[in-house]
């Protein structure tokens, strides 16, 4: 039977939820601002950046997930110097744990990873058009375009694994 609208907003609001979003929007909002001043090592910051809007939605649901990515922008878009450096956490990082959500709901792995590598091609398309209109004369590209994308989607698919392990080992973890 379905839970009534004021049961799912009591479990998104309850002082557990709002205990833990605060601790991991400090904590997102500390690794982005770490991210924007780190001279190396800054996709590692932004993979760890993403996890913690599954960890809410693992507490929670998918309803307090975007409402913490929405905070976690905003959030971090006033604290963090470098604005630049927030794009790739607001456009991917920081909405692939609700993307991932959604995607893995019809438990059907050929549409999950369907979906995903929509989500992720779009990213990826955006991303390129982005850095042509802006920064081609500071990119310096050596691999071929279609040898970039090909290395990227097996990059893409080891994080999402390695996503799914880290969200496994929570929920366990969770459990005792």
């Amino acid at each position: 039977m379905r839970k009534s609208l004021n049961e799912r907003v009591k479990k998104s609001f309850s002082p557990k939820v709002l205990a833990l979003s605060g601790i991991f929007l400090a904590l997102t909002v500390i690794v982005l601002y770490a991210e924007s001043l780190a001279p190396t090592g800054r996709l590692s910051l932004y993979v760890l950046s993403s996890l913690f809007v599954s960890l809410l939605v693992v507490e929670s649901d998918i309803r307090a997930g975007w409402l913490f990515y929405f905070s976690s922008s905003l959030l971090a878009f006033l604290i963090v110097p470098d604005k630049l450096a927030l794009v790739p956490y607001f456009a991917f990082f920081g909405l692939y744990g609700i993307v991932k959500c959604y995607a893995e709901r019809p438990n059907d792995i050929a549409l999950e990873y369907i979906l995903k590598y929509a989500y992720f091609n779009l990213c990826l398309v955006l991303a390129f058009f982005l850095v042509k209109e802006f920064f081609m004369e500071q990119v310096v590209i050596r691999l071929p375009w279609w040898l970039l994308v090909i290395v990227l989607e097996i990059v893409f698919f080891l994080y999402d694994y390695v996503y799914s392990l880290f969200i496994q080992y929570y929920r366990r973890r969770r459990r005792r």
